[in-house]
């Protein structure tokens, strides 16, 4: 098993020296700047492996680029639109240019119109600690009531309905 951290990028608040004290040898992370259906190039992807590589003061940090989370998988391809095509050609190229920098893994998720979603970003635990949490009834909520999705009221499992926390 080979520890590794979810870093943002340059802009994360969390900091390559942070994530050395952890013990963590390995950084997953993305090109959040390069947009959703345009290709990694392989610059890109050395300057990003150069940023996890090296401290904010230059020394090595010790840390490899081991996997690519959140590829995008553009609304276009999801919904079969506009420029699907290209987008997938795009996608392909990004993994083979991962794959030719020494990145193997790659996840993605082809979830629609939000991307991912968690109900709270700082749900609080009884060791005063945060996590992500997902809770079905304020999910169902947000579906019926704010994006007002067609049919979203009649998706919600009886499970949601009667607070048991089941499935949308």
């Amino acid at each position: 098993m080979i520890e590794t951290r979810r870093w943002f990028g340059p802009s994360d608040v969390t900091t390559i020296s942070d994530i050395m004290q952890t013990g963590a040898t390995g950084i997953v992370s993305a090109l959040h700047h390069v947009p959703d259906g345009a290709p990694w190039s392989i610059i890109e992807i050395a300057k990003r492996q150069a940023q996890i590589g090296t401290t904010i003061d230059g020394r090595a940090s010790g840390l490899v680029w081991l996997v690519v989370e959140s590829l995008p998988v553009s609304e276009d391809i999801k919904r079969q639109t506009g420029a699907q095509r290209e987008h997938i050609a795009n996608y392909k190229l990004s993994s083979e240019n991962s794959a030719a920098a020494g990145i193997f893994t790659v996840c993605y998720n082809f979830m629609p119109v939000i991307d991912w979603t968690r109900t709270d970003l700082a749900w609080r635990l009884p060791h005063g600690g945060t996590c992500m949490r997902f809770d079905a009834i304020d999910f169902a909520a947000f579906d019926i009531h704010l994006l007002q999705r067609k049919g979203a009221a009649e998706s919600v499992s009886a499970g949601c309905r009667d607070g048991s926390q089941g499935a949308i």
